[in-house]
């Protein structure tokens, strides 16, 4: 199972949503800026890393140990609001249950992709990741 099913699944699990998995898939993967059929968890996780308060917590993420948690109002400052609203909108849901969902989710996603540390080695390891981040501001 890919990354963005994984994801979907987990979000139509949390939020109880009648909307479809494409409708799911597709939304996640706008708000994620993913394109065609994946998403770049690597830009992703170099983007929260350069969020100074978030490093420690994805750092959490990243390892094989328990993760640290983010809330809906973190979810908002690091997507946008009106990224997360375009998101609830197109799942059918609101504003803060879709953030609310999104980060039980965001933290699993990155811990499925990172077990043994594959998602730092494929970005360079912690230097790689803070690398990219620079790119991105």
């Amino acid at each position: 199972m890919d990354l963005i099913e994984m994801a979907t699944r987990m979000l139509q699990q949390k939020l109880g949503t009648q909307a479809s998995t494409g409708d799911i898939s597709g939304a996640l993967q706008d708000l994620l800026g993913g394109e065609g059929n994946g998403i770049d968890l690597s830009a992703i996780v170099g983007k929260l890393m350069s969020q100074g308060n978030l490093g420690d917590i994805v750092q959490s993420w990243l390892g094989d140990g328990d993760n640290k948690g983010i809330d809906a109002s973190q979810i908002f400052e690091i997507f946008g609001r009106g990224k997360v609203s375009e998101f609830a909108s197109r799942v059918g849901v609101g504003e803060t249950e879709a953030a609310d969902a999104l980060s039980n989710v965001l933290p699993e996603m990155v811990d499925k992709s990172s077990s043994g540390g594959s998602l730092l080695e494929q970005a360079g390891g912690l230097g790689g990741l803070m690398g990219m981040a620079k790119k991105l501001f």
